[in-house]
């Protein structure tokens, strides 16, 4: 901090001193407001002054001082509430001496309750005459617009309280966060889906191939996971008779950080029995698009410079069709697993493990060549079952499961299943996966044997999918970080 900026705050902290010295409280409670910014602005905007001298009516409105430029015994303020700002205008004249002279204690940042009559000024701005005003609370830091704004970006993060100060479009970016969730919500409810909540913690990780967070419950003596995903819980509660739901929470997954990973992260997940993944295709489809319609009013984002269309129908590709068409590839490796080693290792691909079979080397190859170059929304299916261990295999060919991804501006956006609900072909997959785990693959998941259990109840045929929420909104408001729509992202500690 500059000495000059300490000085501002000390010149503050003597002006609340002189407060308290006063009896009056800076930090007084209540003291509501009769109107929103948006209330007079939207109602009177279309007043002239000559209307405006016939409202009789005396408004307060409430915020947080923005904008001030005095001139004399007069001055002009800006307040801002939730719905926007309004201007002010103190004269020593109308509100007196000792009220003008509480005026002259005021600074940006400050929050005020002003109230008074209506009027335009003659730039013709409508603007509230003030009578009357009080501190609601005294602010002691400076606002960044002090000193040139909020630009450094990891401040911006780690105070992001001053940023939705400071940068009014980071309101707007968790507005439409906030719609984009609820439209989701009103899309799910409007289809007989179930909103429901299962654990965070979880006495086994699982429903994704993710590295867990550990904790551990004292009065249990007992290590749980934070949950990398609520898949599984949300398949036992069709198992018990709940055919359709749907949960928007947290996920945890202890892995790396960077412009499309959080540690902490918003996935939506849900389930509908005697579904099939080619429908959940249908359903994202139709849930983008409203979503989209809602948040935006139309179906085309620009995101980072290309215009993206979220309208139905999308482009839908095999993973070994895309990896011909779109990555490139030369297809004697769609079959052959030498050759697929031996093309890996030329992209500069290192195996997770030598035991990897041909699908999971496809797949690593297809995330090398293909992903980044699936602009516009693409279903990928067809993946290899040896990486889909909770999806079903396909009828048609066993070592195809029933999966896709959706991809858009090349990421992955959604992940979707016809459910696995065979029991014994669960077990013995839950068994390859423990095995992997048990030779250093960290991201395996658990062997889970009471999901075992609920499968041999019964699960109908069902089909789930998981999307990512904070993905699916930076997509919406052109956010290039994923820590620009989580309004506290995980950062490293502050040296």
């Amino acid at each position: 901090m500059s000495e000059e900026e300490n000085q501002y705050i000390q010149q503050r902290r003597a002006k609340l001193a002189e407060y308290r010295a006063l009896g009056i409280n800076p930090f007084p409670r209540g003291m509501k407001p009769t109107h929103t910014a948006r209330d007079i602005l939207t109602t009177y905007e279309s007043h002239d002054g000559d209307a405006l001298t016939k409202v009789t009516q005396n408004f307060s409105v409430a915020g947080r001082i923005v904008f001030h430029r005095a001139f004399g015994k007069a001055a002009f303020l800006k307040l801002r509430d939730r719905s926007g700002e309004i201007q002010i205008y103190i004269q020593h004249q109308a509100v007196g001496d000792e009220l003008f002279k509480f005026y002259k204690m005021l600074d940006v940042g400050d929050f005020l309750l002003a109230e008074g009559t209506l009027f335009r000024t003659k730039t013709g701005e409508l603007s509230l005459h003030v009578t009357g005003f009080r501190l609601t609370s005294k602010a002691l830091q400076l606002l960044p617009e002090k000193w040139h704004g909020l630009a450094d970006v990891e401040q911006r993060y780690r105070q992001r309280y001053v940023d939705l100060i400071a940068n009014p479009k980071v309101k707007e970016i968790f507005r439409a966060r906030s719609q984009t969730v609820q439209a989701i919500r009103d899309f799910l409810i409007a289809r007989d889906f179930l909103e429901v909540e299962t654990p965070m913690m979880h006495p086994i990780p699982g429903g994704a191939a993710a590295k867990p967070f550990i904790t551990h419950h004292n009065k249990l003596d007992m290590d749980l996971y934070l949950r990398i995903a609520p898949e599984l819980y949300l398949k036992r509660l069709v198992v018990g008779g709940l055919e359709r739901v749907f949960e928007i929470n947290r996920n945890f997954r202890n892995e790396g950080i960077s412009i499309q990973h959080n540690p902490e992260f918003t996935m939506l997940e849900f389930y509908q029995a005697y579904g099939t993944h080619e429908e959940l295709m249908e359903l994202t489809e139709q849930m983008f698009a409203d979503v989209a319609t809602k948040v935006l009013g139309k179906t085309t984002v620009t995101y980072q410079g290309t215009e993206i269309n979220l309208a139905p129908p999308y482009r839908k590709l095999t993973m070994k069709e895309a990896l011909v068409e779109v990555g490139g590839c030369d297809p004697a490796i769609l079959t052959d697993k030498k050759k697929a080693v031996a093309y890996a290792a030329k992209l500069g691909d290192t195996l997770k493990t030598k035991n990897e079979g041909l699908g999971a080397i496809l797949t690593e190859i297809f995330e090398l060549t293909c992903e980044k170059k699936l602009m516009q929304p693409t279903f990928i299916h067809g993946y290899p079952v040896e990486v889909s261990p909770l999806a079903r295999r396909s009828d048609t060919d066993p070592e195809i499961a029933d999966r896709f991804e959706l991809y858009i501006y090349g990421r992955e956006i959604a992940n979707a299943f016809t459910e696995l609900n065979d029991p014994e072909d669960q077990a013995a997959r839950f068994h390859a996966q423990a095995e992997a785990l048990f030779k250093g693959d960290d991201e395996a998941m658990h062997y889970d044997d009471d999901y075992v259990t609920a499968l041999e109840y019964g699960l109908p045929p069902t089909a789930g999918e998981g999307i990512g929420i904070d993905r699916l909104v930076m997509l919406l408001t052109d956010a290039p970080s994923i820590r620009d729509v989580i309004l506290f992202p995980q950062l490293r500690k502050k040296e």
